[in-house]
């Protein structure tokens, strides 16, 4: 067979299609088959569609409040930077310990140990150390208070310069 003859590859694929529509089923045949399937077996309500509208919406409204409320909470009794230290910190010999565990569990630790590490100041925006452009880069070295088990139970920041 000839790569370039388009004729006969034409009339063998108008062949191929009349062969192929003989094997689809008639028009509506699928339909009729949907409906009678959906008879047979009637489609079940999921049980959020069973709830009534007027359900859904007083649990929308009663959700925008309980977020309302709890972002309300969380900021009001959220520390600011400066006050950070007064309120999740212990003294220590004059320096401040952030505790980063509960102070039931560092009670508990009998012989905690005193690690001296670098951290990255990224990681401790979230506690109030400043955080711009200029020192995103640079670490912070810090005193750990790790337990007999490498779980870090508080922090000690030396320098945040």
């Amino acid at each position: 067979m000839d790569i370039h003859d388009e004729d006969g590859l034409s009339a063998r694929f108008d062949a191929l299609r009349t062969e192929m529509d003989k094997l689809n089923a008639p028009r509506g045949v699928e339909k009729e088959l949907m409906q009678a399937f959906a008879r047979q077996f009637p489609r079940k309500r999921r049980w959020f569609e069973r709830i009534p509208a007027q359900a859904w919406a007083w649990t929308g409204s009663l959700s925008t409040i309980a977020a309302a409320v709890l972002v309300f909470a969380l900021t009001a009794h959220a520390p600011h930077p400066g006050e950070i230290g007064r309120s999740v910190v212990a003294r220590d010999h004059g320096g401040l310990f952030i505790a980063l565990d509960s102070l039931e569990r560092i009670e508990r630790e009998p012989n905690p140990r005193l690690v001296e590490t670098e951290v990255p100041r990224t990681s401790l925006a979230q506690l109030g150390v400043p955080l711009t452009p200029e020192n995103a880069g640079k670490p912070v070295k810090a005193e750990m208070l790790v337990a007999a088990d490498g779980q870090p139970l508080a922090l000690r920041l030396s320098s945040t310069h």
